[in-house]
């Protein structure tokens, strides 16, 4: 397996974060309860697999763990 950088390891820190922020910010005004519930399933597995990763460092994961269940 390729070694993974600092830099991307950085790089899918802030998109698990961009997940949780999405997942925080609650259903938008105009987006149907069908496609919040399929938004809400695909970021959450998203988080999930990104927990799953052994690459992590000093990242703190908890807004990760909180915002995937």
């Amino acid at each position: 397996m390729e070694e993974i950088t600092q830099a991307q390891i950085a790089q899918h820190y802030k998109a698990a974060l961009d997940s949780v922020a999405l997942i925080n910010a609650g259903q938008p005004e105009k987006m149907t309860d069908d496609d919040w519930a399929d938004c809400l399933s695909r970021n959450k597995e998203h988080l999930k697999i990104m927990l799953a990763k052994d690459f992590w460092t000093t990242e703190d994961l908890t807004p990760l763990e909180t915002a995937s269940v």
